[in-house]
């Protein structure tokens, strides 16, 4: 059995073992869950639902000529720019 402070810490020194739900359920069925348990240290799960989750509502301004922004990227991360023609949902 891992404690949370001890999970924290394979994470910090990037030497957790991160899987994906889909990862999980295929390995649950394959070995067990005894032996997933003992192999698995984090297991990322994730929706996008703006009226489920937290985030930050972002507005650009508008520019001259008008924009309309339709794709964007945040640092690298999506974020929803479906809302106003500059405005941003970046989801936490």
């Amino acid at each position: 059995m891992r404690t949370i402070a001890e999970i924290n810490e394979k994470i910090a020194k990037k030497t957790a073992v991160v899987w994906t739900v889909e990862e999980l359920k295929s390995r649950v069925s394959e070995m067990g869950i005894k032996e997933v348990f003992s192999q698995v240290d984090v297991v990322c799960t994730g929706t996008f639902e703006p009226m489920e989750s937290s985030g930050a509502i972002i507005n650009l301004g508008q520019t001259d000529p008008p924009i309309k922004i339709r794709q964007c990227w945040l640092d690298g991360i999506p974020a929803y720019a479906g809302f106003g023609t500059v405005d941003l949902y970046l989801g936490a």
